[in-house]
């Protein structure tokens, strides 16, 4: 789930929360627990690429649909003061499949696990949590309910294939400070280490030599009044891979930039994103440049929700488009991914109770053969 860890944030400005509070069950002596969660049910229809012939390019699509779960999650938090300065804080979150219990393993995935250690220093945690790239510069434009616009992360699953895509583990491993806010500036600094006993990151024919590594990314953000900005730099250190039959390198580096302005209960974003890319011994920039708007209605005391919607124009360089858009075919009719495109997303939410709501939404991401393109519903109870 997606739109209430917003919505929490934004919940005064909207007049109407969509989540719930997380339970407290212990505090005393400084030290407290809290457990918090989410049931979500979703229906979707997604056009579904078909691929055939050696180069695995597209030969069509045809609409696929499901009921699914949408990211249930059971979470567990808490912190302990050590003295007045110095906490130290957990926090752990494990997903279920809602729509198919019986057969779903139970808590069987981990979402995001880190513990930290804040105060008038800052922040400093350690563990697996989304990419600061993701939480200021992508979230902004679409942290959404199930459709998103697509980003570095969709491009790194690109350069290891998309059937591996799943080997990419942006979010593990990391060890990251944040400053506090010093007149409404901001920094963050990390850095993800994958040793060498960590040998997942292989694919077909590809070899990662990284060893034991540890990149780097950082952040800077503003925020005066209304309106806030923030530029996220990540060298994805830990991805790079050689051609083993070639020796060529394939690689990439994300930068991002995003500012955002508040009026009521109004936000308005805009984005501008580069996967700088190396892929296959070509090299190449996969540009993309976005707007973004998310309204919090309240007609009445019983009707209350979320109306947003984004844009995004995808220009990619020829010869990495293929990393962010599988086997399409461009202009020349050559198998290189189709250069650009436009992504449109909307949806709406409506709150039934501070606990619970439903959603509707719907993508089109102007691929080869509308690959991706599709709407869901659904619906999310909060605790």
């Amino acid at each position: 789930m997606k739109k209430t860890l917003l919505a929490t944030a934004i919940a005064g400005a909207l007049g109407a929360s969509a989540a719930a509070q997380a339970a407290t069950v212990y505090n005393q002596d400084g030290t407290q627990l809290d457990i918090y969660g989410n049931i979500q049910i979703a229906y979707k229809s997604i056009e579904t690429g078909n691929y055939g012939g050696p180069d695995g390019r597209i030969t069509g699509s045809s609409a696929k649909d499901e009921v699914f779960d949408n990211g249930s999650t059971i979470g567990f938090s808490g912190q302990h003061i050590i003295n007045p300065g110095l906490t130290g804080y957990f926090k752990a979150e494990f997903e279920h499949r809602a729509d198919e219990e019986k057969i779903g393993n139970g808590l069987g995935n981990g979402d995001q696990s880190y513990l930290g250690l804040k105060g008038n220093f800052g922040d400093a945690r350690l563990g697996s949590w989304d990419p600061l790239i993701d939480d200021w510069v992508q979230d902004p434009i679409s942290n959404n309910e199930y459709f998103d616009n697509t980003d570095s992360t969709r491009d790194l699953g690109g350069l290891y294939g998309f059937n591996n895509a799943e080997r990419v583990d942006r979010e593990g491993d990391k060890f990251q400070y944040m400053s506090p806010v010093w007149a409404g500036l901001q920094f963050a600094i990390g850095t993800q280490y994958k040793g060498d006993a960590e040998n997942d990151y292989d694919v077909d024919g590809y070899t990662n030599n990284n060893g034991s590594n540890a990149s780097f990314f950082g952040g800077l953000k503003y925020a005066v009044g209304a309106f806030s900005v923030a530029a996220v730099y990540d060298d994805l250190n830990n991805y790079k891979l050689q051609n083993d039959a070639t020796g060529e390198y394939s690689e990439a580096k994300a930068y991002g930039l995003t500012a955002q302005y508040t009026i009521n209960t109004l936000r308005l974003a805009a984005k501008v994103e580069d996967t700088d890319m190396d892929y296959n011994g070509d090299s190449g920039d996969i540009m993309r440049y976005a707007v973004a708007a998310r309204y919090g209605y309240a007609l009445s005391d019983s009707f209350a929700g979320d109306i947003y919607g984004s844009y995004q124009y995808v220009d990619a360089d020829t010869e990495v488009a293929a990393a962010t858009n599988r086997g399409a075919i461009n202009s020349d009719g050559d198998y290189a991914g189709d250069d650009s495109f436009n992504e449109f997303i909307l949806g709406a939410t409506y709150n039934i109770s501070p606990a619970m709501y439903t959603f509707v939404e719907g993508a089109m991401y102007g691929r080869t053969h509308d690959t991706g393109d599709g709407v869901a519903v659904g619906a999310v109870y909060s605790f």
